[in-house]
């Protein structure tokens, strides 16, 4: 698949502007995010290349587009920019908005996956503040995850595909019918044996549903299905299941634990550490020494 480079298209246009950027990742699977807030301002986008949601988190009740006079912006509503989209828009007053970009080859996917069609024959909508509480929500999750910790940045990979599959089946116009079930007893054992070989690695939803053949939108519900959690919570699971064994069998730093693990760093693996057991790293070995 391949990538949003964060250095292109309209996060480059932004960075140009009088917005200031908060804070961006790369999701991996040809999907990048980043928060913006931005003031008094104009900004004009052209033919960018790959596709943007744009959600608005505070503000944005003066900031309107130049052809479409007279619809202002608010908390919650959302825009959809396709990779050859051209717009001019003029932000007055405050404004706090998420951008998740992704490329046309993941929305192609998306869309040979759940529509069956081919992908030249499916437009995506360019919508101007548009309210979509289901769309809304998978954005505004996003926004809240750390991009940059292994396990959060794998949720926030689920929910990006979540958002691209949610634009194909709502956003194109056109029906989809979904597989249900779970995972076969050896697709599952096959998933547990890889997921435990890479725990230290920064997995996506992409990887993982590449071991069993599946699209990433049909791989997390059947997933779910087999496992009863979303994949970025299994994940989780595992990586504290290996660092119990760690702490209990050896005297390694907490650094080579959490590294071992997958976590970003000592203190973050402390905290989901303390949030999962309730206590840190160190009192769980001192106590076992006892």
């Amino acid at each position: 698949m391949d990538t949003v480079p964060l250095t292109q298209n309209v996060f480059t246009t932004l960075t140009h502007s009088r917005a200031a950027l908060e804070r961006a990742g790369d999701l991996g699977d040809g999907m990048a995010v980043a928060r913006w807030h931005n003031q008094d301002d104009a900004t004009n986008y052209r033919g960018p290349g790959h596709h943007t949601v744009s959600l608005y988190l505070a503000g944005g009740y003066q900031t309107w587009r130049r052809d479409k006079p007279g619809v202002h912006g608010a908390p919650g509503r959302l825009c959809v920019l396709p990779d050859e989209h051209e717009s001019e828009w003029v932000i007055q007053g405050d404004l706090q908005f998420m951008h998740l970009y992704f490329s046309p080859a993941q929305f192609s996917a998306a869309i040979i996956t759940l529509l069956d069609r081919e992908p030249r024959s499916v437009q995506l909508h360019d919508l101007t503040y548009a309210e979509d509480p289901v769309l809304a929500a998978l954005c505004g999750q996003i926004a809240r995850q750390n991009w940059q910790d292994s396990g959060s940045r794998l949720a926030a990979n689920e929910l990006a595909h979540a958002v691209v599959g949610h634009l194909v089946r709502v956003h194109s116009g056109r029906r989809f019918y979904l597989a249900k079930g779970g995972l076969a007893p050896h697709l599952r054992r096959r998933l547990i044996d890889y997921i435990n070989s890479h725990l230290d690695a920064g997995l996506t939803l992409g990887e993982l549903a590449s071991q069993v053949a599946l699209s990433e939108f049909h791989f997390a519900r059947a997933f779910r299905d087999s496992f009863g959690m979303p994949p970025h919570a299994w994940l989780t699971a595992r990586r504290l299941d290996r660092a119990r064994q760690l702490l209990r069998h050896g005297d390694q730093p907490l650094v080579d634990v959490a590294a071992a693990c997958g976590f970003a760093d000592a203190s973050h693996f402390s905290n989901r550490f303390r949030a999962a057991l309730g206590a840190s790293p160190s009192q769980y070995r001192a106590a076992l020494s006892k």
